[in-house]
Order: structure tokens, then sequence, then C-alpha cells
């Protein structure tokens, strides 16, 4: 979370419809760009930690948000909240607050949902965007139709890729969840934070698994993540995960909950956008700005050659790298990436526009 993963660095706000906003940033320096960093599920502006230090070492500027649901931002309970054109406002009047004219957006996961909707709603703030795991989403004014995809995936690789949306999109989910994601805090008689109900960590192996196939057996095919969190199957972390990170990232999602966070994916299931995105015309759909998408051999989920070919429908100026690693890119491989997002920047030859 902003405030106290990078409590030099961060600010918390109230925008005008009166939610609050926790974020990280960092000033650019004369001539850089600003990135705009999206994080995805479940997780919050730590996920970037290994980017925001050294792209604003480089002189980059970083604004990294807790994303709605998340961290030290407001996470209201009603899922219309969660619309992802409403999400993009508060995004836009928040780099109005600051100042920032145009920067290179940068999403992870939902990240690069919410900012798929940006560049349609609020392209004017942008001079490129990166997608890392998931591509592009052009907004549809179509219902999602979940059992189809769980579907075609399964006819397509052998399992499926999204049943573990079954759970996530159910009103139980977030009290499981909870209950498995190692404790429950509260504040003690002086303030300070005391582990309530301390649980098995099943949640956090299944969201960071040792190996990334396990993802096929574990998180795809329906019915499995329900089956792993509420037998209390763990695994050890990943090689590139230590302890003291994977307590922090439990911390941060105990205090508040996956309510918020499960909203991400009711919104989408329960087509909370249907009618903002059908006044969009399929041309303002296209985006012709630069774009890098940026995927990996080892998702299992959100897979590489399902990206590269949805965001080739929609992208005019695309250039693709895919890496040896899974789902986590910005965690597992972050020096590769921070490489990969600083290239681009300066292959723009732009200034910053502020």
């Amino acid at each position: 979370m902003a405030l106290s993963c990078f409590p030099h660095i961060s600010k918390l706000t109230e925008l005008g419809d009166g939610t609050r906003y926790a974020y990280a940033y960092v000033a650019a320096s004369a001539s850089k760009p600003t990135f705009l960093l999206l994080h995805g599920f479940p997780s919050s502006s730590y996920d970037w930690r290994h980017q925001v230090h050294a792209l604003a070492a480089k002189g980059f500027g970083v604004l990294a948000p807790d994303l709605l649901g998340y961290g030290d931002t407001d996470s209201p309970a009603n899922v219309e909240a969660y619309s992802f054109k409403r999400m993009g406002d508060h995004i836009a009047e928040i780099l109005a607050k600051e100042g920032i004219q145009k920067v290179i957006g940068v999403g992870h996961d939902w990240g690069s949902g919410l900012l798929s909707d940006f560049c349609v709603w609020h392209a004017e703030c942008l001079m490129a965007v990166t997608f890392i795991s998931v591509g592009y989403m052009a907004p549809s004014d179509v219902a999602f139709d979940l059992d189809a995809v769980n579907a075609m995936t399964k006819q397509a690789f052998g399992y499926s890729t999204f049943g573990y949306w079954k759970l996530f999109t159910t009103d139980e989910a977030a009290k499981l969840l909870e209950s498995h994601v190692c404790a429950l805090f509260a504040e003690d008689d002086f303030g300070t934070d005391i582990i309530t109900n301390p649980q098995p960590e099943s949640v956090t192996s299944l969201v960071y698994p040792a190996e990334p196939e396990a993802w096929r057996s574990i998180l795809g095919p329906v019915g499995a993540a329900e089956a792993w969190v509420s037998s209390n199957q763990t695994s050890p972390l990943p090689a590139w995960l230590s302890a003291e990170e994977a307590t922090t990232h439990k911390e941060i999602m105990s205090k508040k909950g996956y309510t918020g966070p499960l909203n991400w994916y009711k919104s989408a299931i329960r087509g909370i956008d249907l009618a903002n995105n059908a006044s969009l015309s399929e041309e303002r759909k296209h985006i012709d700005l630069p774009t890098l998408l940026v995927v990996s051999d080892k998702d299992y989920i959100t897979r590489a050659d399902m990206q590269k070919d949805q965001t080739a429908k929609w992208v005019k100026q695309l250039r693709v790298e895919e890496l040896h690693c899974g789902h986590w890119i910005p965690l597992e491989l972050p020096d590769k990436l921070n490489q990969l997002l600083e290239g681009f920047a300066n292959e723009l030859a732009v200034g910053t526009d502020r």
C-alpha cells in the first residue's frame, strides 16, 4: 500500500466524488516522461516496488496508485462503484491534480483492463502504453460469457483458463479468501495492529505458486481454486518472492479484505460498463498509440498466444516482447522489465509535456 510501503513519496487525495486514493508519486526530471503504473489482482502499488525506485533513479516520473478496493485507497462494497470508466475518470483526475498532461500508461493483469478503457476514454492523457501479461481489451457492449470462454479454452488447451472466475464472482468468495489469507488484523488499545485470526496461507500459494505450471491444475479448471483454498493446500514460495515480501502482501490484503478486489471481476461479469461502451464507435476502440506488449511463455492463465492475438486486432503500433517466466513479470524479472520500459520511453523521443 502506498502510504506505508512508500512513506516518503506517497500521497492521499480526495477526488471530486468523495473517493479517496493513495498513490506513490515521484516527479519527472526535465525532458523525462512519467510512467503511470496500474497494478492487478490481488495487489496494490506494492507490486511495483522494483519499478518505482528503479525508474525514478533514471529520472523518470512515476505515479503508482493503490487502485479502487486496494491498499490505502477506498474500498466500496457496491459493485457499481467499480465501473471501469469511473475508475479511469479517477485516474485522469489524479493526473490533473499533479499537473501531469501525458503519461506512459503501464498495466499488469486487471491494471491492463483498466488501461484499455483509459486508452479509449482518456486518450488525451497518454503518449504511449505498455500492457503486461494481459493485452489490450477493447471495451465491449456484449456481456462476457464466462462459460463459453472456459469451454473454448478447455477445447483449445486441454484446461479451462478462467475457471476461478466462477468462485471469484460469488458472494461467498471474499469470506473464503479472507479466512485463508493468513490473518485478520485489528487494533489494540494502543492503536497497534494485532493478529486476531491466524489461518492457513492457501491463498498465498494459489496466487504465487512455487511453479507457474501449477495454475493449469489449481486455478484454471472450474472448481479447482475453491478446492485448493477450502482444503488449506499450500506450497513453497517461488524463488523470486521472499518470506518478508509475502508477509507484506498478506498484511495488505488482510487489512481491507477481498470484497473490493473481487468486485473488479463482478463488475465485468455483471456488465456494469455495457451502457457506457455502447456509445463507442468501432473506430474509437482501435488504439493508435505506440504500444508495448510484454507477455511470458509460462503464464498459463493469461496466455501469451491469446494476448498477442487479441491485442493485434485492435492496436496499430504494436511491439511484442515475450519473456521466459510466469504471470508475475514485474516481480519475477524486474530488471528485464525495467530495461524494456526505459528503452521504450527513450525510443519515444518525446518530452514530458508537463
